[in-house]
């Protein structure tokens, strides 16, 4: 989902540092501002070119001006349209990615950098990238929900058409039952798959553990068990790990209730 530009803007504004006074001619500082505060009306009412441009002026008077260069990244990535492989849409992600680096540049601790750096790479179907940029969201923060769900998600991503490409190979249907009878085959996609599985369910229960109702993370390690469950040696491992998949889907339709209720409630 999509992050509405007001949002944007109460969580940059509370970020924000103080005004900066690097900006040795006052005037040039003032009209900084002046652009800066342009930029965010803007930006406000969708008008993210225009903004970006406003930003860049404001950049250009006062190349201190923090805030502006968040605002001015922030601009491209909300012009940044996921899953279209347009050249001037991946011109816009990276333009937004590399003004989110310089803000890290100039403010290493900056979290909603980060966390907009992974998450444009992951847009990107960039899922190496991204996992490097969570790792850090994650250094910062390790109780990091999010980060945690997205590094599964991302796992499962990579592991799934692997296992399609078998099964095609194969012969074998999607909704056919495994775990893969080719000794050769299972081999070979447990060495690709094997580790990133397990990998993205550590991530993923993990996430499960901080947010408990987590039923969207639920989803994904049901996902995973049944990957791990075609690559399973012996058959009583495949069961295992589908009742383990099918324990997990039980988990989100009990997740979702509790919260369908709880909303419920608060309605009244």
């Amino acid at each position: 989902m999509r992050t509405t530009p007001r949002t944007l803007t109460l969580i940059l504004i509370a970020l924000a540092a103080a005004a900066s006074w690097g900006c040795q001619d006052k005037i040039n500082f003032l009209k900084a501002r002046s652009r800066l505060n342009s930029g965010v009306k803007a930006f406000e009412a969708s008008d993210f070119p225009r903004a970006a441009t406003y930003f860049d002026e404001a950049i250009q008077l006062d190349p201190e001006l923090t805030d502006a260069r968040t605002f001015r990244a922030c601009s491209y990535m909300m012009q940044y349209i996921p899953g279209e492989d347009s050249a001037d849409n991946k011109r816009i992600a990276n333009e937004a990615i590399a003004g989110f680096q310089e803000v890290l540049k100039r403010d290493p601790s900056n979290r909603v950098a980060k966390e907009y750096i992974a998450s444009l790479y992951y847009n990107m179907k960039e899922f190496d990238k991204s996992k490097q940029a969570y790792a850090e969201v994650l250094a910062d923060d390790p109780n990091h929900r999010v980060a945690h769900y997205t590094f599964g998600v991302i796992n499962w991503a990579i592991a799934y058409p692997r296992n399609m490409e078998v099964r095609a190979e194969l012969g074998m249907k999607p909704e056919d039952p495994g775990p893969f009878a080719n000794v050769k085959a299972r081999e070979a996609l447990a060495q690709e798959n094997g580790a990133l599985i397990d990998e993205g369910l550590q991530h993923l229960e993990q996430a499960v553990k901080i947010d408990p109702l987590y039923d969207d993370a639920m989803a994904y390690i049901n996902l995973l068990y049944r990957q791990k469950a075609d690559i399973a040696e012996t058959k009583e491992q495949y069961e295992e790990y589908i009742t383990l998949a099918e324990n997990w889907n039980d988990k989100v339709l009990e997740a979702r209730k509790v919260k369908a209720e709880a909303g419920t409630q608060e309605a009244f």
